[in-house]
């Protein structure tokens, strides 16, 4: 099967220090490949540079058979890229559906007007609404972002990025910030989602990524140390050493 995604010797530098260090992994469709690695590993400069936000310094990026490696954040997004930020990005004083429905404007570049002719767009409301149901805040689609918990908020940011009709989805740390319950709650949610997308999954919490991940790849001062299983990871010595650490108990 031809990968989805296909990263080669990536690099990104900011001056003297080499953020992303020729790193190389694959992401098949459907499949969830987990990114971890220690504070300052580079985590999330990968991220960005897989979103478009940076581009890198030397190596490429293929996405769908394309080559993607120069295109911007709205491109990428038209092609099926979807991001999801370590901090929510919502509008607090907009209610759920009206958040989705405002990133399905910018996703598809409507001149809605928003707050008249979009509140009765169904080019919008239509799949506003099936990605709150997807991720389980069909009861909620009425209520201000402001008065939903923080787990809701993660739930919604995901709503907002399934709403763009993404082929792969980019996860920064979608456990962030949350309770040990809103965290089971996020791995069920993501596990509904196994297979029908190719994800990234950027995450710290290592009982979300093995029950989760297909494939993990430790990062690790820019550099992928390892990719295997959750399994190969899990018993590498190298990995257990330079990360998991004292997490070993935990894993």
């Amino acid at each position: 099967m031809n990968a989805l995604l296909s990263i080669e010797k990536l690099v990104k530098r900011f001056g003297g220090l080499t953020a992303t260090d020729r790193v190389d992994f694959t992401v098949a469709p459907g499949e969830v490949h987990a990114i971890i690695g220690p504070n300052g590993a580079g985590k999330t400069t990968l991220i960005s540079q897989l979103a478009g936000e940076l581009h890198p310094d030397e190596g490429s990026i293929h996405f769908d058979g394309r080559d993607i490696s120069r295109l911007g954040v709205p491109a990428r997004s038209l092609l099926g890229l979807g991001r999801s930020y370590q901090i929510s990005q919502i509008f607090r004083d907009f209610s759920a559906l009206q958040n989705v429905m405002l990133a399905v404007q910018a996703h598809t570049g409507h001149s809605f007007s928003f707050f008249k002719p979009a509140l009765k767009e169904a080019a919008l409301i239509a799949p506003a609404e099936a990605a709150l149901r997807q991720v389980g805040l069909a009861n909620r689609m009425h209520v201000p972002a402001a008065a939903m918990a923080h787990g809701e908020h993660r739930q919604l940011e995901l709503a907002m990025t399934l709403a763009t009709n993404p082929k792969l989805l980019l996860l920064d740390e979608p456990m962030a910030g949350m309770s040990q319950a809103e965290s089971e709650e996020m791995v069920q949610l993501l596990k509904g989602l196994k297979g029908k997308y190719g994800v990234v999954l950027v995450e710290h919490d290592m009982d979300a990524v093995f029950a989760l991940a297909d494939r993990v790849s430790v990062l690790v001062y820019g550099r992928v140390v390892a990719t295997g299983t959750p399994e190969e990871i899990r018993n590498n010595p190298e990995v257990r050493e330079a990360y998991l650490g004292d997490q070993e108990e935990s894993v």
